[in-house]
């Protein structure tokens, strides 16, 4: 066939514009453009590495880091009797390396761990929208129900990443400076290191179960909202009224259902003979909270209007 009959002849324009067109769109039997694999786009790997490179990523870890040292640099200049191994947890921080970061602990878990599991979670969509990257993102293609899985998967090894961290440098900082002498509770009570090692590792376990109703609810936020501060500030808010309604003793019963009610009962793996009572409560209010919030982004993502 020569170009003549080509210009000519209807049929052979068809036959080629319809080769062109295959060719173009070609597309699987779900309708999925062939070649294209959802599982391939915006690996978690590809996302940590994004979000450690933001320097609010790197000046958190970095404070987390430079906390200890405040603590103890604190203690060596106002400590008038170290070593005691009576009074509450700030009197006992300076018995050992293992007091030492029960307190770091203690001094962190109404606000500070808190706050960074809520940056993490909340500025993950926000972030994202207020950038005008979020529609990118989604035209690459990558499906919504994968983007916010995606993003809050990373968003929960960083957190997890950030309670390691705190408790693992305070350990070394508390070592070097107070010993690796027993652990001593504000009840008198008295184990050997490697059992506090052992209930510090449970206690950051049970932090992080516990902190994530304050994960959902930002993650929640974070798809709610263009602002990424709102996302974070509203879910810090929260968790501090929440913290202020749990001090009024009126209240009585009702304070067992606040979020953060039993978010300090891991002091009781301090004790010899533990009582995970409390512990069993708090984990399951966790859960119950952050699976409905969770369970409301997803829903609020999958119809989010993320053209404007």
């Amino acid at each position: 066939m020569n170009e003549h009959d080509v210009h000519t002849d209807p049929g052979a324009i068809t036959e080629l514009t319809d080769a062109a067109a295959h060719q173009r769109t070609e597309v699987a039997p779900d309708g999925s453009t062939v070649g294209y694999k959802a599982r391939r786009t915006l690996r978690i790997r590809v996302e940590i590495q994004r979000q450690i490179r933001r320097r609010r990523t790197q000046l958190v870890l970095g404070f987390l880091v430079l906390l200890p040292f405040i603590l103890a640099l604190s203690f060596e200049l106002g400590q008038a009797s170290p070593n005691r191994r009576s009074g509450g947890f700030v009197d006992l921080a300076t018995a050992s390396g293992i007091n030492f970061v029960v307190l770091t602990l203690f001094v962190s878990g109404s606000f500070l761990l808190p706050m960074i599991v809520a940056l993490f979670f909340g500025d993950t969509i926000a972030s994202e929208a207020s950038w005008s990257s979020l529609k990118y993102l989604l035209a690459a293609p990558v499906p919504r129900h994968r983007l916010l899985r995606q993003k809050a998967i990373a968003s929960g090894l960083l957190s997890l990443f950030a309670l390691a961290l705190l408790p693992a440098v305070a350990l070394a900082v508390g070592v070097v400076w107070y010993g690796a002498g027993e652990v001593v509770s504000p009840t008198g009570e008295a184990a050997p290191f490697a059992d506090g090692v052992l209930g510090v590792a449970l206690a950051v376990c049970y932090i992080a179960i516990n902190l994530f109703w304050v994960a959902g609810l930002a993650l929640y936020l974070s798809v709610s909202t263009d602002a990424p501060l709102g996302a974070v500030g509203g879910a810090v808010l929260v968790s501090i009224l929440s913290q202020i309604l749990d001090q009024i003793q009126p209240l009585e019963d009702l304070r067992n259902y606040l979020p953060t009610h039993y978010a300090m009962a891991w002091v009781d793996l301090l004790s010899t003979d533990v009582d995970w009572s409390e512990m069993t409560r708090g984990t399951f209010s966790a859960l119950v909270y952050g699976g409905i919030f969770t369970l409301l982004a997803a829903r609020r993502f999958k119809t989010k209007d993320i053209t404007s």
